[in-house]
């Protein structure tokens, strides 16, 4: 994910919504911010794009296209558009929102209550294909290291105290 948008000197917000405003992050690039306290449940920001089938889905994995997401058993959403603030939200193993999928719509929802100022996250939910190429560093307590979905945090924490021994 690198691009110009990581060597953006820090003046401010560069885009806002109602709640979130976007602006350089400690954990990669630009990131979004709460602008102001969140309650749990709330819908934050809906993430949005090109609406694809699951053929031209694999296509533009297969360039590198890291913003996509399943929406249904039939199409993918990729959400690589400059109209998509939400794809600048930031990966982390222990996230403050979740990105859920409810009417063929994803939108990034607080699974936590978040305080004004705090940067929001959600867990990308990556599989173990090729997760050695996507290191986390999120910071947090609970950091696995790489990006990838919590159902998968054993198996790499396993994986990494055998390359230890």
């Amino acid at each position: 994910m690198e691009s110009a948008k990581d060597s953006t000197p820090n003046t401010g917000p560069l885009l806002e919504t109602e709640m979130v405003s976007f602006r350089p992050s400690p954990i990669h690039g630009l990131g979004g911010f709460a602008r102001k306290d969140i309650e749990r449940g709330a819908r934050v920001i809906e993430y949005i794009g090109e609406r694809i089938d699951k053929q031209e889905s694999i296509r533009r994995c297969e360039q590198n296209n890291e913003f996509i997401f399943a929406l249904n058993e039939t199409t993918d959403l990729d959400g690589n558009t400059p109209t998509n603030p939400a794809r600048l939200i930031n990966h982390s193993c222990e996230p403050n929102c979740d990105a859920e999928v409810e009417d063929d719509r994803i939108w990034i929802v607080a699974n936590r209550p978040i305080k004004a100022g705090e940067e929001l996250t959600f867990n990308y939910g990556f599989d173990l294909d090729d997760y050695l190429d996507y290191p986390c560093s999120c910071g947090s307590a609970g950091c696995v290291g790489y990006m990838v979905a919590e159902e998968f945090f054993e198996h790499v924490r396993a994986r990494q105290e055998f390359s230890i021994h």
